[in-house]
């Protein structure tokens, strides 16, 4: 299959949001797809693509208020916008005199890797005139469920998931890492050391899941937590890396308080730690933690924006892998096991009893939902991506 055919379903909330607000940003990791979505999308209307890393496009951009002024009543896609902060100045000016004139929406679709300094640029400067969505890999709601394991081994990136076999694939996932290290860093971290950063990304890999202990993984970096916090912050921007906060509504627990750290894409973490098809990565520690970290992702992708995510754990051993509380609902509580004998342990019923879910879910690798105490559903991870979709 093509790339370009893989329906995605962030299709229609980027329609409703160009429909609604002057400027959209769409976020999200390289190669993840926001090209392939946005020319798409801008096929469907008058447009006018710039690729802002193409020489010829920038020359176009030398001004860029009186070029874009010319197109004002044409939707402008700008790739690559991290290249021209300062261009959200100019932006907003031409919104606001477009509004003026009748025109509050559709001007602007605007795709980058997410960086801190995009981000803030963007909401200061077009505050009220932007709206921000997310592009995560692919999910199983896009992939389908009979390539439920090959989208866990070779995670959501279109080109990984779509290679001829596991070793090509592998070999997208390698260079993809060396190109960020090599390239992105330099861009949006130039003081920090590629190689270096690699072996703090391939420690969280081996420590998918755990517990942010910044003293541990400095002191295996011969490095201070400070920096250890700063190569994370990179990381987490970059959308690489997932830092799933504690729950923190029970005051009258003694709860974790450190966040849990995943690397998003699960191919990436095979990749990481040279684990090439299903039978080297089931044999390897990591196929537990790789596996829970693959599940939420997709449970996160697949809820309503603006769904609140964390995870509990107390001292006392009460344990939730994740929680997902949907807008004006309560809680819905999850654990997730890599077994086909999906039993929670008593530290989920304890939990569930602090936090009181609306429902209480166990995710596993099998094809059938069925109860299994009472309020408990086993339930495989696309039957409750497609439940969460649905409660949108």
């Amino acid at each position: 299959m093509d790339r370009a055919l893989i329906p995605r379903r962030l299709s229609e909330t980027l329609a409703q949001f160009v429909d609604v607000f002057p400027a959209v940003a769409l976020l999200g990791p390289r190669q993840v797809g926001k090209t392939t979505l946005a020319k798409a999308f801008a096929a469907t209307r008058d447009s006018l693509y710039l690729d802002l890393e193409s020489p010829a496009d920038q020359a176009r951009l030398s001004e860029p208020d009186l070029y874009l002024a010319r197109h004002e009543s044409r939707l402008v896609v700008l790739d690559e916008i991290h290249r021209v902060p300062g261009i959200f100045r100019i932006l907003r000016s031409l919104i606001d005199e477009g509004r003026s004139r009748g025109v509050r929406s559709g001007r602007f679709l605007l795709l980058g890797s997410a960086s801190i300094d995009l981000l803030r640029q963007s909401s200061e400067s077009l505050a009220g005139r932007i709206a921000h969505l997310e592009l995560s890999t692919l999910n199983v709601l896009e992939s389908g469920q009979s390539g439920l394991d090959g989208l866990w081994v070779r995670g959501g990136f279109p080109d990984s998931f779509l290679a001829l076999d596991d070793q090509w694939s592998l070999r997208w996932r390698e260079n993809f890492i060396r190109t960020y290290l090599e390239r992105d860093v330099a861009l949006f971290g130039p003081r920090i050391p590629a190689e270096t950063l690699r072996r703090f990304w391939t420690m969280l890999a081996h420590a998918q899941g755990g517990l942010f202990n910044a003293s541990a993984l400095a002191r295996g970096l011969s490095l201070d937590g400070k920096t250890i916090t700063r190569y994370l912050d990179l990381l987490v921007d970059l959308l690489l890396v997932r830092r799933l906060r504690p729950w923190s509504s029970n005051a009258g627990k003694r709860l974790v308080r450190s966040p849990r750290v995943y690397v998003r894409d699960s191919g990436i973490v095979h990749a990481l730690l040279g684990l090439q098809g299903l039978d080297q990565l089931l044999g390897h520690p990591v196929a537990g933690p790789s596996w829970e970290g693959f599940v939420i992702e997709n449970l996160i992708t697949a809820a309503p924006q603006d769904t609140d995510t964390a995870f509990y754990r107390s001292a006392g051993g009460a344990e939730l892998d994740l929680i997902l509380t949907l807008p004006g609902r309560a809680p819905w509580a999850m654990e997730i096991k890599r077994s086909l004998n999906p039993r929670p342990k008593r530290g989920f019923h304890n939990a569930c009893a602090d936090i009181r879910p609306e429902k209480r879910f166990v995710v596993y690798p099998g094809t059938e939902t069925f109860d299994i105490a009472e309020g408990v559903v086993a339930i495989p991870v696309h039957e409750l991506a497609r439940q969460l979709a649905a409660a949108g």
